[in-house]
């Protein structure tokens, strides 16, 4: 089995001795023999996979995935690793480790992807406010202060405060703070049809104001009174035919004057 390593505290750390595991590993053909080492060397480095996997608690995701990942990146590590290299293992799988946990929040846990800089931003200045509120809990911290720590510009500050939070996006059900619970899909705005048709309304304005009285009469009761032919015809004392012709003849009158204006 993998010995680990004593901890200067009398508790066993999670980086395990295993050199002398992969060593065995490399020399030995694929097998029975070689899967069961292997199985070991992976099981001895899980707590060290699961411990990286939890600086990540906070992005979002679930905490068995970003786990399932971590030891998804291990294996492809101890696959990898040549212990002839010279270099220890902890500091070949740890950075493979956090680049496979980075890459999963970026491609399966932000709903809104914005560009590397903007990440890289936003990390430094979220790390930045951690340390200027670690030192004098409670403060404001301002976009000055926040540069001067972050060794950044302060339009680059707004610019990863401005892209914290956005990979997640609210439910259109989520109520909005200080308006009665209202969700915010009530705060939406929907398509108005009627913008569509200002411009041919502004057309037609002046076309209406030159038809004769009764004309504009027949058109404002049929389309904005909502009356029938009938209930218009009793109402001048013509024929329902009169004025389905009237209509027709005027529609067909105004048409053809916006196509000659346009």
């Amino acid at each position: 089995m993998a010995e680990t390593t004593p901890c200067p505290r009398g508790r066993d750390c999670d980086s395990p001795d295993t050199l002398h595991l992969f060593r065995r590993l490399a020399a030995l053909p694929h097998g029975p023999e070689r899967d069961r080492l292997r199985q070991e060397i992976i099981a001895a480095w899980l707590p060290m996979a699961e411990r990286v996997s939890v600086r990540f608690r906070k992005c979002g995701e679930s905490p068995a995935d970003l786990r399932q990942v971590a030891a998804l990146a291990l294996v492809h590590a101890v696959d990898r690793f040549d212990p002839r290299l010279g270099c220890a293992f902890e500091s070949f799988a740890i950075p493979t480790i956090t680049g496979e946990l980075k890459r999963h929040v970026r491609d399966h846990v932000w709903s809104l992807h914005i560009p590397r800089r903007d990440q890289e931003l936003r990390a430094a200045v979220r790390a930045a406010r951690t340390r200027l509120e670690q030192r004098d809990a409670g403060t404001h911290v301002t976009a000055a202060e926040l540069a001067a720590e972050a060794g950044l510009t302060e339009e680059e500050v707004r610019r990863g405060l401005h892209a914290d939070g956005v990979h997640h996006t609210l439910s259109l059900d989520h109520p909005i703070a200080g308006a009665d619970d209202l969700p915010l899909a009530e705060t939406l705005g929907l398509p108005d049809r009627a913008l569509e048709l200002v411009i041919d309304r502004q057309s037609l304005k002046p076309l209406l104001d030159a038809l004769p009285e009764r004309e504009r009469y027949v058109l404002y009761w049929r389309f904005f009174g909502n009356l029938t032919q009938q209930q218009i015809g009793a109402r001048l004392g013509i024929s329902q035919m009169q004025i389905s012709r009237i209509l027709s003849r005027t529609c067909a009158h105004l048409r053809r004057q916006l196509l000659a204006a346009a």
